[in-house]
């Protein structure tokens, strides 16, 4: 294709989805996709062969739970508003508060819903600050010196988030501290969320390692429901954003394939997170000069939508491909038209071979956003 375009491939797709299943029936957990890092609607109907629930964090992603998943979501924000609480209940199963001052503000209104209080076990291996939920100063969740000893008698679960693309290995880690700090309260649960980051279809990760401790788990609390909401282990390396180099330009020595993408737009935890993307056929190196080294550069007005460098076993030239791998997960979730970019395709490489246009984006997509 000419245009820029986003492609999940199915196969992979149901690979990941497969081993998930299978790591919630041998663990005895629920496993759920949070929205935040996935959201392709369309892809839903292959989700719900492998698992029942999604979880939310504003009231659009509560309404495509339940309106295009089919299933009430598992719910947490930071902070709920009183125009929009009434109908977040109504797409839920689970609401979880972020505060006592929230809970005491709105659980009168949560009624048929499974309530929890998110907490803060002040541990976490997160080293990017932007992605650390328990930095100092943290406005995620209640830490163990705030909580009473008797929990509000609504509150039914605990929901904690620590993680970010981590392994299993950190799990155990958080795990403990967790239990330390907060298992005297677990008698007066039925459940409890152990959030997401876990990225368990990672080649290294030690998934056998995740079943033991859920099984431990239940030994020493067998009475508690455990759900765990991974995004990026859904979406992990299931495809490919497609990109063509439109110009090539030099400064200083230093060259610059401008690309029909671009890194603020189409790819922002490159340069959020920041980290360099795996792009096919070349290989990222820390020089800008030698033979076949660019920088790659987004079409935005942005002076630093760019990142630097890649080698590649040839010169580039204009129209040809540039492929960034792993491109599903988080990335299609953040996506934004600053500057009037053109939003790339979204297509679905199918089992068989054949490649399904699932969206295509005009003018009027960035025109309705001002409205």
């Amino acid at each position: 294709m000419s245009t820029p375009i986003y492609i999940i491939e199915e196969k992979k797709l149901r690979r990941n989805l497969t081993l998930i299943a299978d790591v919630a029936a041998k663990a005895d957990i629920e496993i759920i996709l949070a929205f935040k890092a996935f959201a392709l609607w369309k892809t839903f109907p292959i989700f719900r062969e492998y698992i029942n629930s999604t979880t939310a964090s504003s009231l659009s992603e509560a309404r495509l739970a339940f309106e295009e998943f089919g299933a009430l979501a598992h719910t947490y924000s930071p902070a709920y508003t009183d125009d929009e609480f009434d109908e977040i209940v109504r797409c839920s199963s689970h609401l979880t508060f972020n505060s006592l001052s929230q809970y005491e503000r709105f659980h009168d209104r949560a009624k048929g819903c499974s309530l929890g209080l998110r907490i803060n076990p002040e541990y976490s291996e997160v080293e990017t600050l932007l992605y650390n939920p328990c930095a100092p100063g943290t406005r995620f969740g209640v830490s163990a010196d705030k909580l009473p000893e008797i929990l509000p008698e609504a509150i039914e679960g605990f929901h904690c988030h620590c993680h970010c693309e981590s392994g299993a290995d950190v799990f155990q880690r958080s795990l403990a501290h967790i239990e330390e700090k907060f298992s005297r309260w677990f008698p007066q649960l039925k459940w409890i969320n152990f959030g997401g980051g876990h990225l368990m279809t990672r080649k290294d990760y030690d998934v056998d390692l995740l079943i033991q401790m859920m099984k431990q788990f239940h030994e020493r609390y067998p009475w508690l429901k455990i759900i765990l909401e991974p995004g990026s282990a859904f979406a992990w390396q299931t495809g490919p954003l497609v990109s063509h180099v439109v110009d090539v330009v030099e400064d200083k020595g230093i060259r610059t394939a401008i690309l029909d993408v671009s890194f603020t737009c189409h790819m922002p935890d490159c340069l959020e997170m920041p980290y360099y993307p795996e792009v096919r056929f070349a290989n990222h190196i820390d020089s800008e000069s030698g033979e076949h080294v660019y920088r790659l550069g987004g079409n935005s007005c942005l002076s630093g939508d760019f990142m630097s460098s890649w080698q590649f076993d040839h010169e580039l030239e204009i129209g040809e491909e540039v492929i960034f791998e792993d491109m599903i997960h988080y990335t299609t979730v953040k996506t934004n038209t600053f500057n009037g970019i053109s939003h790339p395709a979204i297509g679905m490489l199918r089992e068989d071979g054949t490649l399904e246009i699932l969206r295509r984006f005009c003018y009027e997509d960035y025109r309705n956003r001002m409205d």
